[in-house]
């Protein structure tokens, strides 16, 4: 019996711990992303960083994965991998979308900040698309494009693979 009051504790502190470092790092992104040199022209670098962005996330769900896997509170470190995840890969793809506005203003119906490239990938993650801004080059449509089906993947392959880390987890305590 005294052994659950601490536990609880110890399972509160966990959470508290994994929401401010959710939080924290969350923040830390916005920062980095508002404070970015996004005003350049696009280049073979830019393309280069946007892939090295996208596959360092894919690289850091396969280690959360493992690291959930070996967790004593797998569905909390599988929650933390969410709240970090999802704002990284919203910014990563308003990140590009900031640097092709700047670039070729004529790419989406009107030249973008970098507030309204978040709002426009957040309404593209959330398939809500209220017209408002649209891609109009190609270039603009394939990256938009690449981006919903990074949003399917991340919603459907990466929850199934974090869930199933945590079933994993569970399942070998008990």
């Amino acid at each position: 019996m005294n052994g659950r009051p601490e536990r609880r504790g110890s399972r509160r502190r966990q959470a508290a711990a994994s929401l401010t470092r959710s939080v924290l790092t969350t923040v830390l992104l916005v920062v980095v992303y508002y404070r970015a040199p996004l005003d350049r022209g696009i280049n073979p670098g830019t393309l280069f960083w946007f892939v090295v962005g996208l596959v360092a996330l894919a690289v850091a769900v396969v280690w959360q994965t493992r690291v959930i896997i070996r967790s004593e509170v797998p569905r909390l470190r599988a929650v933390e991998t969410a709240m970090i995840g999802l704002p990284a890969l919203l910014l990563l793809y308003a990140s590009v979308y900031t640097v092709l506005s700047t670039a070729a203003p004529a790419s989406f119906t009107q030249t973008m900040s970098r507030t309204d490239a978040l709002y426009f990938t957040t309404t593209v993650f959330a398939t809500v698309g209220f017209g408002d801004i649209t891609p109009v080059t190609e270039a603009a449509r394939i990256i938009v494009t690449t981006q919903m089906v990074t949003g399917l993947l991340a919603v459907g392959v990466v929850a199934k693979l974090l869930l199933g880390a945590v079933q994993k987890a569970t399942s070998k305590d008990g």
